[in-house]
């Protein structure tokens, strides 16, 4: 045997004994991961992470810890992601991943009572929420702070608006809110998407976190960051991106709401497997999701986990999520309050889908009793659109799909985009 052979001989050797060391390791790391879970320890811990890297390199030569530091930096990764996947399988948590803007997302029920295990409550806590919620969910999580303050607003989109921001602001600064104090909102996306607003812009940015309480806010506006406020009856026209530092979704809360709230989240767990999972569609189709919807609202959460992940402010695949909605929020405008947001985008998505896609479509919205008539002026829709936030010169980004499971974005003009809305229309009359 020569040199070459009897070296690679021992590297054989080696790697057998690291693949035991490390089966090893981690099973040491799932009792870790356990441990934490079961005391609401977050996995993520960069100081031990440091203190690792610089114990463990003490004993390596010089010209090695360079080498041995990236190695070690590789097995912590795989530990976390370990120790994360677990979690999430064993009880509901998932993590988006962000760098320093990352945050956990547990759905759970019953978790709402535990609130303070997860947030950091031991602060000024501003509590906003609607006449729509029923009050004791904000009741039991100001309980569980240091210094809470509910607000409570009217119901509904028109509370979207610089005025409530402005109202929310000034009662921060009345009670000596300072930069360590935080916003929790406890409502649907209307409260989620003004109360992260208003966190984003006081003092330049407060914690903020975010228990949603309908399907739709569970499903889909309670991450990824989006804030915003409407202008002049056009939605989410001033807003930041702003992320929260935890989301808690406790699905029995869900339980106050009417069928038709309901439906209005579905609509948006359908979007999201029309565009990227063909199984979960099909799970749709053949049962009545009410049954299932604890893992309805986690499949939907990890699939917007993805791509927000890959795109946090919407310069590339994100724009997917906006199926249904360029034409949806002009639905919504148009109808001036009367369909729920959820309706709005059910009927966004039908110009925008094949015609096979769209007859399958129609039948899993019918099945949710959602609208499959867009009753509003086609002239309002389209003026609305014009105004949309996501409208760019001369046309706008638009998601299609032709094959369940599939998307596909293109752009498209303004009159390209109303053809389709046109011919939708005149397809429906027939």
């Amino acid at each position: 045997m020569n040199k070459l052979e009897n070296a690679r001989a021992k590297i054989n050797e080696i790697d057998a004994e690291m693949a035991s060391l490390w089966i090893k390791r981690m099973e040491a790391v799932r009792e870790v991961s356990d441990f934490k879970r079961e005391n609401g320890l977050k996995v993520l811990d960069s100081a031990r992470e440091s203190a690792l890297l610089e114990k463990n390199s003490e004993a390596v030569p010089e010209q090695l810890k360079g080498y041995y530091a990236e190695f070690l930096r590789g097995v912590i990764g795989v530990s976390k992601r370990y120790q994360r996947d677990r979690a999430e399988a064993c009880d509901g948590l998932i993590r988006l991943e962000l760098g320093d803007r990352s945050y956990d997302i547990l759905v759970r029920r019953g978790e709402l009572k535990n609130a303070a295990k997860h947030l950091d409550l031991d602060r000024k806590a501003l509590i906003v929420t609607d006449d729509g919620v029923p009050p004791e969910y904000a009741e039991i999580l100001a309980e569980q702070c240091a210094e809470g303050y509910i607000v409570t607003l009217p119901q509904g989109e028109k509370t979207k608006d610089l005025d409530s921001f402005k109202l929310l602001l000034k009662n921060m600064l009345e009670k000596r809110f300072t930069r360590k104090d935080c916003v929790i909102a406890v409502g649907g996306g209307v409260i989620g998407d003004l109360a992260g607003f208003a966190a984003a812009a006081y003092m330049r940015g407060i914690d903020f976190y975010n228990v949603p309480t309908t399907t739709l806010s569970q499903i889909d506006s309670s991450i990824g960051g989006k804030v915003a406020v409407d202008l002049d009856g056009f939605k989410n026209t001033v807003g930041a991106f702003w992320q929260p530092k935890f989301v808690l979704i406790d699905p029995d809360v869900l339980s106050t709401l009417d069928p038709r709230q309901t439906a209005c989240g579905l609509a948006e767990a359908v979007k999201m497997a029309l565009c990227f999972d063909k199984e979960l569609f099909e799970r749709f189709e053949s049962f009545e999701p009410g049954d299932r919807l604890d893992d309805i609202i986690a499949s939907s959460l990890k699939i917007k986990k993805a791509v927000v992940e890959q795109d946090e402010t919407e310069s590339g695949l994100r724009k997917v999520l906006n199926f249904g909605h360029t034409i949806g929020h002009g639905i919504e405008t148009a109808e001036n309050g009367r369909l729920f947001h959820g309706e709005c985008v059910a009927l966004g998505m039908l110009p925008m889908c094949s015609e096979e896609v769209r007859e399958r479509l129609k039948n899993v919205l019918s099945k949710l009793g959602l609208p499959l008539e867009i009753s509003a002026d086609p002239e309002k829709i389209k003026a609305a659109v014009l105004h949309d936030k996501k409208s760019q010169k001369g046309g706008v980004s638009a998601v299609r799909v032709n094959e369940v499971g599939k998307f596909e974005i293109e752009n498209m003009t303004f009159e390209q985009l109303f053809d389709l809305l046109d011919n939708y229309l005149r397809e429906a009359k027939k």
